[in-house]
C-alpha cells in the first residue's frame, strides 16, 4: 500500500528572468528626433512558498519536478513598463523548510497559515533609454537588459508542528496512547513498526484548551545513522516542545531504554536535550503496584515519570496534567 504522507521532495525551480529595457526613439509628424521614449522592463516571477494549514503533506508535489515563474516582458515606446512576470506560488504545510539541493543553504522556513517566503527572486527588469538621457547625452541608443532568471534544485521537508511528541521503541504503546487521549486513529497491532508515518492528534484539556501530540515512527539503536527509518523520523521531533518518553513497563532495563534512546537524540541534534522531557512507563496494566514501586528505584532521576495504562486510563489524566503544566511553563518563560 502507497502511503499518502509525504514528507519530502526534491524540485527544480526556475524564477522568471527580468524583460529587457527599451531603446525606442521617439518620433513624431512635427519632430522626427524627439528624444528617447523607451519604458523599463519588468520584473520576473518570483518562485514562493506559502503556508496553508488545510495541507498536512507534501504528496500534491511528490510527481511536481519543475516549477517555472514567468518571465517580465520588455519595456515599450512612450515610457511603457513591461508587465511583471506572474510569481508561482507552491503551497506547502505548516512546518516545511526549504534548502539549496547542492550547498544546504536554508532558503526558508514556513510556521504560520499564509506566510509567504520568496526561494527564487524574479530578476529585474531592466531600465530603457529614456533613463540615460543628459544634456550631453539627448539620444541614447542603449537600454539595460534585464537580470537574468534564478533556477536551482531546491529540498523541501516536513518537520510536523505538535506541542508533544512522542519518543520510544517500536510496539512501546505510542499509537494505542494517542487513539485514546485524541480523536486520531492511527493503526494498532501488537508488532513493531505499526506506525510509519506520523499520525497528528488534539488533545482536549479543561476550560475548552487543547495542545497537539505527534505519533512519530518507532526509533531503533542507529537510527541518527539512518537504521531503520532513522533520519526520516527523527526530523520530526524537532519542533516539538516537550518530548514524551514511552517506554514498556515489560523491558528489563527501562533507564538503558531511555538513554538508548537520548543517545540517539543527542547524535541527531544535541539541541534536542534541551527540550523539556517526560518519562511514561506503558502498559502498566500488567503489573501490580509492588512491581511499579520496585521498577521505580531503577529509574532515571533526571527525568520526570509516571506509570501509565492506555487500555485501562490508569493515570492518563494525571499525564495531561503533566503535559499542560509543562507546555505553560515553556510558554511563559
Amino acid at each position: 500500500m502507497t502511503s499518502n504522507f509525504v514528507d519530502y521532495v526534491k524540485i527544480f525551480i526556475r524564477s522568471g528572468k527580468g524583460g529587457a529595457g527599451s531603446a525606442h526613439l521617439l518620433r513624431v509628424k512635427y519632430n522626427a528626433k524627439a528624444g528617447p521614449d523607451g519604458g523599463d522592463g519588468g520584473r520576473g516571477g518570483h518562485v514562493i512558498l506559502r503556508g496553508n494549514s488545510q495541507r498536512w503533506t507534501l504528496l500534491h508535489l511528490k510527481y511536481t519536478k519543475h516549477v517555472f515563474a514567468e518571465d517580465g516582458q520588455h519595456g515599450g515606446e512612450n515610457l511603457c513598463t513591461g508587465r511583471t512576470g506572474a510569481d508561482q506560488i507552491i503551497d506547502v504545510p505548516l512546518g516545511c523548510i526549504c534548502r539549496d539541493a547542492e550547498t544546504g543553504e536554508v532558503l526558508g522556513e514556513v510556521t504560520e497559515d499564509g506566510q509567504q517566503v520568496i526561494i527564487a527572486k524574479g530578476g529585474r527588469g531592466g531600465y530603457g533609454n529614456d533613463h540615460f538621457k543628459s544634456p550631453t547625452n539627448q539620444t541614447p541608443r542603449y537600454a539595460q537588459p534585464g537580470e537574468p532568471a534564478v533556477e536551482r534544485w531546491v529540498i523541501i521537508e516536513l518537520k510536523v508542528l505538535a506541542d508533544v511528541g512522542l519518543v520510544g521503541f517500536p510496539n512501546a504503546g505510542k499509537s494505542t496512547f494517542l487513539s485514546v487521549v485524541s480523536a486520531a486513529k492511527p493503526e494498532i497491532a501488537d508488532y513493531p513498526f505499526t506506525t510509519l508515518v506520523p499520525n497528528l492528534g488534539i488533545v482536549k484539556y479543561h476550560d475548552n484548551q487543547s495542545f497537539c501530540i505527534a505519533d512519530i515512527p518507532g526509533i531503533i539503536e542507529g537510527a541518527s545513522e539512518g537504521k531503520g527509518l532513522g533520519l526520516r523520523f527523527l526530523r520530526h521531533i524537532e519542533r516539538n516542545s516537550i518530548l514524551l518518553f514511552m517506554v514498556s513497563c515489560e523491558q528489563l532495563d527501562i533507564a538503558r531504554e531511555y538513554q538508548i534512546l537520548l543517545e540517539e537524540l543527542r547524535k541527531y541534534n544535541p539541541e534536542l536535550l534541551d527540550k523539556q522531557r517526560l518519562l511514561a512507563i506503558t502498559k502498566s496494566d500488567i503489573i501490580d503496584e509492588t512491581m511499579m514501586q520496585q521498577l521505580q528505584e531503577h529509574l532515571p532521576k533526571d527525568v520526570d515519570h509516571i506509570f501509565i495504562s492506555a487500555v485501562t486510563g490508569y493515570h492518563i489524566p494525571e499525564l495531561k496534567d503533566l503535559i499542560f503544566k509543562k507546555l505553560k511553563a515553556d510558554a511563559e518563560s
